[in-house]
C-alpha cells in the first residue's frame, strides 16, 4: 500500500480526483441552469459539453507528469502496463462522473456527446504529454476546443464531423471516429514513451 500511496502522491491523484468531482458538479449545475432558461432547450447544453471534458481531460493530464522519470526509466517493471492502467482509469472515471451531468437527449446534447468529447480530449492531452510535456498538455486540446466551438457551422454533419467533432451532436459517427482514433493513438503513445521530461 506504500507503494500505491506515493505513485498517488507523486502524481497528485488525489487533486485530479477533487477536480474531476469538481468538474462533474460544475457541469451538472450549468447543464440543468441553461436548459432552464427561456427559449432554451437541450442544444443549450453545448458549452458544457465541450467545456467540462476539457477541464477533465485537463486535470487528468497534470496527473501524467513524471517528478523522477530518470528513477521511473530504472524500475524493475515495465512502465506502459502502468501507464495505460492510470490514463485508462481516470478516463473511465471523467466518463462516468461527465455522463450523469447531461441526461436525457442521447440524440443531441445529452450523455453520449459528452462522453465522446471527454474519450477524444484525453487522447489529444495524453498525446501531447508524450511531445511537449505534461505541464502543457492542457494547451493543444484548449486551443483546439476553443477554436472548434467559435468557428464550428451551425449545421452539424458533412465535413464539420470530422474537423469539428467536440460541437457535434451524440450519434455522428465521423465525430465519434475522431475522438476514439485520437483517444486510442493518445494514450499509446503516452503508454509507450512517457511524458517528456522537462528539464529546468
Amino acid at each position: 500500500m506504500s507503494g500505491l500511496s506515493l505513485y498517488a502522491r507523486s502524481r497528485t491523484l488525489p487533486g485530479v480526483l477533487a477536480a474531476l468531482l469538481g468538474t462533474a458538479a460544475a457541469a451538472a449545475w450549468a447543464a440543468s441552469w441553461l436548459q432552464a432558461q427561456p427559449g432554451f432547450d437541450h442544444t443549450a447544453r453545448v458549452p458544457v459539453v465541450v467545456l467540462a471534458p476539457l477541464l477533465a481531460a485537463s486535470a487528468v493530464g497534470t496527473s501524467l507528469y513524471a517528478p523522477s522519470d530518470e528513477l521511473d526509466r530504472t524500475a524493475a517493471r515495465p512502465w506502459p502496463l502502468r501507464r495505460s492502467v492510470h490514463t485508462l482509469a481516470l478516463t473511465a472515471l471523467a466518463v462516468a462522473l461527465l455522463a450523469l451531468t447531461v441526461p436525457g437527449h442521447p440524440e443531441e446534447f445529452g450523455g453520449p456527446a459528452i462522453v465522446r468529447n471527454t474519450l477524444g480530449a484525453v487522447g489529444v492531452t495524453a498525446a501531447a504529454a508524450a511531445v511537449i510535456g505534461a505541464r502543457l498538455s492542457w494547451l493543444p486540446i484548449t486551443v483546439y476546443f476553443g477554436s472548434v466551438y467559435l468557428a464550428a457551422p451551425g449545421r452539424p454533419g458533412g465535413a464539420a464531423s470530422l474537423w469539428a467533432w467536440p460541437v457535434q451532436p451524440g450519434p455522428q459517427a465521423g465525430a465519434w471516429v475522431v475522438a476514439l482514433t485520437a483517444f486510442a493513438a493518445g494514450t499509446a503513445l503516452f503508454a509507450a514513451r512517457g511524458a517528456r521530461p522537462v528539464r529546468n
